[in-house]
């Protein structure tokens, strides 16, 4: 079911290409499809979009209904548990008050000579969210992008949803986006959608940034616009890596690997462990968890194509496996995981202990849930406030200031053959 790979005795495994190869920074002839889809958009608006939506989500809309109403939203709340839009509401709480900590302020510093420097922040105007559809519904999505927007302070939150046939939008899906402060919902899913918020339409305006998951349509038409707008990452199939020692809980590591295999066949399901008898024990919990999942099939493909179960010598090539993969969720199932922290360099999110699960990083704890995958925490962090902030730089030079150093940026534009940067300095002094 789930490849064992021992690393023991400077062995190695294919097991980190297979896993780069799930990025979908690989699209091959589906770029030129998304590529007419955007130009289109670009160019007629309303009316490619209404095509698109017609063709691909069989909903026949008009301008005049692309968005949701506040009667639809009210609606919404009485469709939604109770329970649930509690839990929603507490949720977008946590979030709200972990993203305020990341909040910072613009500063400027002086000196004697009359030199004062500093940076000012700024958020950015307009958000565009993406939140997709049907069985990849995720109210918690939401609540993750558009939160820290709304805690930067971006004054104008646009949300873009495919219209969801005959059922409509997903109810959940319109309440947390009303709980999280988005100002504007409209019906308009793939492509299509990512191009007519980087674009503009007639009906739907143009936004500085999206953010927000989607299938490999949504991805590559986000890559596509980037330089129009600027989005936030390109995402990959999800996955989880967890670095078990003896003291972990096999039923507790299995249920943990399984909440990522059932997400997608091509999710990817980790365990590193120094203890054979861990390893083994796992196996037996997957095996007797999985018969029970309501998604088995999509689990059993992911466990069987992108998960493994490696054993390794100890704690410091686990650690080492960690950092080659750079997982998107890492769990420390070791007796103390704290120790480990200042050793990991490569993670999206990093949960510390036996109790504490990776859905409480996907639903409620408040650290963003919008991680890099494929191997992109290597470069890219959790989706946070600053991605929703602009930074501009403050210069201002006496003249006293400039007097003191007006040699030395004359000398350095003219050895760029740059006379008329020299001579904007010089001609302050003749």
């Amino acid at each position: 079911m789930i490849q064992f790979i021992d690393l023991r005795a400077n062995k190695d495994s294919d097991i980190f290409d297979k896993l780069a190869s799930r990025s979908q920074i690989e699209y091959g002839d589906i770029q030129d499809r998304v590529s007419d889809i955007v130009n289109n958009v670009k160019k007629n608006g309303d009316k490619a979009v209404l095509e698109y939506t017609g063709m691909f989500d069989k909903v026949e809309l008009c301008p005049d209904n692309l968005a949701v109403s506040q009667i639809e939203i009210e609606e919404a709340y009485e469709k939604v548990d109770k329970e649930l839009i509690e839990v929603i509401k507490r949720a977008r709480k946590n979030i709200a008050q972990f993203h305020e900590k990341q909040l910072e302020k613009s500063w400027f510093t002086t000196d004697e000579s009359g030199v004062m420097l500093g940076q000012l922040y700024n958020p950015i105007e307009v958000v565009g969210i993406y939140s997709p559809g049907g069985t990849a519904a995720y109210p918690s999505s939401v609540l993750m992008n558009a939160v820290p927007a709304k805690v930067a302070g971006v004054k104008r939150i646009v949300m873009a949803t495919p219209p969801g046939g005959s059922d409509g939008i997903n109810p959940a899906i319109l309440v947390a986006a009303n709980e999280a402060g988005v100002n504007e919902i409209y019906r308009v899913g793939g492509s299509q959608a990512i191009a007519a918020m980087a674009f503009g339409t007639q009906s739907i305006p143009k936004v500085d940034k999206i953010v927000g998951p989607g299938n490999i349509y949504v991805a590559l038409a986000k890559r596509m616009v980037y330089g129009y707008c600027d989005i936030d990452m390109i995402a990959g199939p999800s996955e989880i890596l967890v670095v078990a020692d003896e003291t972990a809980n096999p039923r507790f590591v299995a249920a943990d690997l399984l909440s990522q295999a059932e997400h997608d066949a091509i999710a990817s399901s980790l365990l590193v462990t120094t203890s054979e008898r861990i390893a083994k024990e796992v196996q037996k919990e997957l095996e007797i968890q999985l018969n029970v999942l309501p998604r088995k099939e999509i689990a059993q493909k992911s466990l069987e194509g992108f998960g493994a179960i490696i054993i390794v010598d100890d704690i410091e090539s686990a650690v080492n496996v960690v950092n080659r993969i750079a997982p998107e969720h890492l769990e420390l199932c070791v007796n103390e995981p704290f120790g480990l922290i200042s050793y990991i360099k490569n993670a999206g999110a990093i949960f510390l202990g036996n109790y504490s699960s990776e859905p409480l990083g996907d639903y409620f704890a408040g650290p963003n849930h919008v991680l890099p995958t494929s191997g992109t925490a290597r470069f890219f962090s959790p989706l946070n406030i600053s991605e929703f902030m602009k930074k501009s730089s403050i210069i201002s030079y006496s003249q006293k200031a400039l007097q003191q150093v007006k040699d030395d940026v004359i000398r350095f534009a003219e050895a760029e053959g740059l006379k008329a940067h020299a001579n904007a300095i010089r001609v302050r002094f003749e």
